[in-house]
């Protein structure tokens, strides 16, 4: 049975209670909790599962989380990994050092130190390359000869001093073989050429580089800070950033041995701690996205990590690397859409196997006084944080009716909190200097919205206007009806009317859908299509095979359609056009069809409902229009006040139907008809006026089949033997 609804079934203002406040800056009062808090207050098993995934320091227990980008998910990701990273008892903040491993030349030597022993690893050395350079020369008497016992004696002394200021076991192997470093440089210089040369030969940078330090990464910040976990965010991934690199081979640092160019990468910077990534950003690097997600796996597989020369990978092969590799301990926090997690699960799909924790960011949230409350304590805590204007009670209403909008659910809201945001901009600047934003200040920011958005929705409506694109909304017409179609360009979304038209004759062919004979329609479309031919056969299989041509098409349609809601409107066209039963222009029409004649809910449907009624409204409203929607489409009304204030004047109407034939017989205003046991339809109905015409249809081709057949017969016995 049809629905024609009431304003309260197509919008949620009447279910909003009224707040208890009458501006937002009361709850600041009112309630301690934070931004942060009030985000989790709405994504609470998300914050289970990933404070759960956080705490798990099991190697290779990585975290992925999943969620609608401007849900909030990086914001309250980040924010939970600092807390769990407060609940550490004992800190894992590394130095990270390099140092000329004297074992294989030009190679590094990779060491991790205690916080802050790395500074002071490089500041102790610097100041021994000094001393070092200031006492050589007065080791060397006017001959040339070095004076090695003088050297030995200095040097001992100042290792000793160094090994005491810097008691660290891991810094002996290094301390160990200065000194023989030292006088064997200082017996080959002799040997070699001392004499020639003279003192300034003893100053050479290439030897005395070997005794400074790289200090690739300096905790100290995060300890100052009292971090006990280093947490990186790393928003611009390549294999430089990632993994480290070497400086280029030019100007000055061409002159360093290499491993001074090493420079770390955030996997270093996050060692022992967090990575946050995002994989939007490793898959759409065009040169370098599979290349990185592989050397990242190899990474949570293997635990460690090369620095290599990039701008020279190719050139180097496998085996170019010469520092070795660095054993790291990360947990990688991989945030991502639900498409690319799918997309890269199925061309990698053992990437994936490295994260066991999956957090599930809800897209939306039940309508609840609960879930309200914490949406209005987060508005009350964003204008606080940004120095925004406050809301009114009524503001915070409409902003949620905006979120409603957003999910197309009057049962649940969006929490897509960065559309939010964007809105509650755009009523500060509306309100301008107002002490407070209110609720037709929030409607003001909406509505010019809906104008910025509107180009080319008015294009298309001038068209109707001006009779170039045939849309009739008034009167009645045998075999055409309005469909709605849905339409998005970027940030504009709406719906337009099109004229779908019928013709019926007698045949064999069945439904001829024109679109797709010229390839202009896609396989949703399609499909919908062959449902409505085989529903249209079951309702007269008293009658099977039909004797019936009928051709449908959407009128003046040159982009190609796609998508199965239209199928009711062309049903509805075809019986129309094989009972002559004329339509009621002013009613619009979506929803699918499936095989049981049931209505099935479409997608934009607030849109194509309120395009439809700015066309009617354009064109003159009568009280006679309105939209044919599924009944199952009716939780999903979040619409516009003007097309609520129509409705509520008698102006529009919103219908529900369940089944197509309720559909036909109010565009009619015929009853539908039941069909009986044997398959047939009584009385005066529509379906019995359409199996009337499909018998009638039948007769014909009979007797045009009995006439040829008459014909040839004449033609064979008038052929000479």
């Amino acid at each position: 049975m049809i629905q024609v609804l009431t304003p309260d079934e197509m919008t949620v203002a009447h279910k909003l209670a009224p707040m208890t406040f009458e501006s937002t800056a009361e709850l600041l009062d009112a309630s301690a909790l934070s931004l942060t808090d009030y985000g989790w207050k709405l994504q609470p098993e998300a914050q289970k599962t990933l404070m759960m995934g956080l705490s798990i320091q099991h190697t290779g227990c990585n975290v992925l989380v999943l969620g609608t980008p401007g849900s909030g998910r990086a914001g309250l990701t980040v924010a939970a990994m600092r807390a769990a990273a407060e609940q550490v008892i004992d800190t894992t903040l590394t130095d990270l050092v390099a140092l000329y491993d004297f074992s294989q030349q030009s190679c590094a030597n990779y060491i991790k130190l205690p916080v802050g022993l790395g500074a002071q690893l490089r500041t102790v050395m610097e100041g021994f390359i000094k001393s070092l350079i200031a006492e050589m020369p007065h080791w060397v008497d006017s001959s040339g000869q070095v004076n090695l016992s003088q050297a030995e004696v200095w040097c001992e002394a100042r290792v000793d001093a160094m090994r005491s200021q810097l008691s660290s076991a891991k810094l002996s192997p290094f301390f160990n073989v200065i000194k023989p470093e030292m006088l064997g440089f200082l017996q080959a210089w002799q040997q070699v050429g001392g004499e020639g040369e003279g003192v300034e030969g003893l100053i050479n940078e290439s030897f005395l580089s070997r005794f400074r330090v790289n200090l690739l990464v300096d905790q100290r910040a995060n300890l100052t800070q009292g971090h006990k976990q280093p947490i990186v965010e790393e928003n611009d991934p390549g294999f430089a950033a990632l993994f480290g690199m070497f400086d280029s081979a030019a100007g000055e640092s061409a002159q360093l041995p290499e491993f001074l160019r090493l420079r770390a990468g955030s996997v270093h910077q996050a060692d022992g701690g967090m990575l946050l990534l995002h994989l939007r950003d490793l898959m759409q690097d065009e040169s370098n996205g599979t290349a990185l997600l592989e050397k990242l796996y190899r990474l949570m597989r293997n635990r460690e990590v090369q620095i290599e020369d990039w701008a020279n990978h190719a050139q180097q092969g496998a085996g170019g690397n010469r520092h070795g590799s660095l054993p790291v301990h990360v947990k990688i926090v991989m945030i991502a859409s639900r498409e690319d997690y799918y997309d890269c699960l199925e061309a990698q799909p053992d990437f994936f196997e490295f994260f066991p924790i999956k957090v599930e960011f809800e897209d939306r949230v039940t309508a609840s006084l609960d879930n309200y409350a914490w949406m209005a304590g987060y508005i009350a805590r964003k204008c606080q944080q940004q120095e925004m204007t406050h809301f009114s009670a009524q503001a915070v209403n409409v902003l949620l009716q905006f979120m409603h909008r957003l999910e197309e659910d009057q049962g649940r809201f969006s929490t897509r909190f960065s559309h939010l945001d964007q809105l509650m901009h755009e009523c500060v600047s509306v309100a301008a200097s107002a002490l407070l934003v209110t609720d037709d200040h929030v409607r003001q920011a909406l509505s010019a919205r809906l104008l910025r958005q509107q180009f080319f929705e008015t294009q298309i409506r001038d068209s109707i206007i001006d009779n170039e694109l045939l849309i009739q909304v008034h009167g009645s017409v045998v075999g055409q009806v309005n469909g709605l179609t849905h339409i998005e360009l970027g940030d504009a979304s709406f719906g337009s009317p099109i004229r779908i038209t019928a013709r019926c004759y007698p045949g064999r062919s069945g439904v001829i859908n024109i679109d797709r004979e010229v390839n202009m329609s896609g396989p949703n479309h399609d499909k919908g299509i062959y449902i409505l031919q085989n529903w249209l056969s079951a309702s007269f299989w008293a009658l099977a095979p039909l004797s019936l041509s009928a051709s449908l098409v959407f009128e003046q349609e040159y982009n190609g359609v796609e998508g199965d809601s239209a199928s009711c409107a062309e049903l509805f066209a075809l019986l129309s056009a094989l009972t002559d039963l004329p339509i009621k222009q002013g009613i619009a029409v979506t929803g699918a069809l499936n095989q049981f004649g049931e209505v099935m809910p479409i997608g934009g449907v607030n849109e194509k409902i309120e395009g439809y009624f700015r066309v009617c409204q354009a064109l003159g409203l009568n009280g006679e229009q309105g939209v044919i929607i599924p009944k199952r489409n009716q939780r999903h009304l979040v619409l516009d006040d003007s097309v609520v204030q129509a409705v509520n004047n008698g102006m529009f109407r919103i219908i529900a139907i369940d089944h197509v034939l309720e559909g036909i017989a109010h565009l009619t205003d015929i009853e539908a008809g039941v069909q009986s046991v044997d398959g047939t339809y009584q009385g005066d109905s529509l379906m019995a006026r359409a199996q009337t015409v499909l018998a009638s249809y039948r007769h014909t081709l009979e007797r045009n089949q009995a006439r040829m057949a008459y014909i040839q017969q004449q033609a064979d016995a008038s052929k000479p033997f």
